[in-house]
């Protein structure tokens, strides 16, 4: 832990605590590959995929992932797209927290949740990986659970032993027809965390 910390805060001559503190990582998890492209288990590249759109931001292929920056009222948002696959996303955000020198508490992880109904967005500045296999590898990398999570509901909605299907599986028309409006509520969100913080963006998002 003491050794992942420190070398986050390690910067480059030119770069102040300042500067570090400005820098941010959002990480929306998912599976490459385009059998997975409209998978519930895939929101977290789908809204990281919205918000490039918006913006007019091309993601560029780089090592581990697909990367872009987004810059956003003096704060540099760096966006990544673990390409490691789901189950290893912890070796691709280390990678970049630690090359872009982005302090842990900057850092914030774009993720689906079945334990949320369908919809629901909540943000949580630490907090166990519920059995989330990208988000166990995350901790396992990182060496903490100290670090902030945008979980978006995908519900429950399957029998025993239905799990992976049901992550694994594309949204219902239901759901597609509702997801562009939560889609701009989740990029809300990330420009909100950027901005204003932790705490002022779980007051005005969470449950919303």
């Amino acid at each position: 832990m003491f050794l992942v910390i420190k070398k986050l805060f390690s910067k480059q001559p030119h770069e102040t605590q300042e500067d570090l503190m400005k820098k941010f990582l959002v990480v929306g998890l998912g599976n490459i590959g385009p059998k997975y492209h409209n998978t519930r288990h895939n929101i977290g590249f789908k809204i990281l995929d919205a918000l490039a759109i918006e913006e007019n931001l091309v993601f560029e292929t780089k090592k581990l992932g697909d990367l872009t920056t987004y810059k956003h009222k003096g704060r540099t948002i760096i966006l990544l797209k673990p390409n490691t696959y789901m189950n290893l996303s912890g070796k691709a955000v280390r990678y970049w927290l630690e090359k872009e020198k982005i302090p842990l508490e900057n850092l914030l992880i774009v993720t689906d949740d079945i334990n949320l109904s369908f919809g629901t967005i909540r943000l949580k500045s630490k907090g166990s990986a519920g059995g989330h296999n990208g988000l166990k590898d995350i901790e396992a990398q990182l060496q903490t659970s100290k670090y902030c999570r945008f979980r978006f509901g995908v519900g429950n909605e399957f029998g025993k032993g239905r799990q992976i299907d049901y992550v694994l599986g594309e949204w219902s028309p239901e759901e597609e027809s509702a997801i562009p409006e939560r889609l701009e509520k989740g990029i809300a969100l990330i420009k909100s965390f950027a901005t204003a913080g932790t705490s002022n963006t779980m007051n005005t998002f969470n449950g919303k």
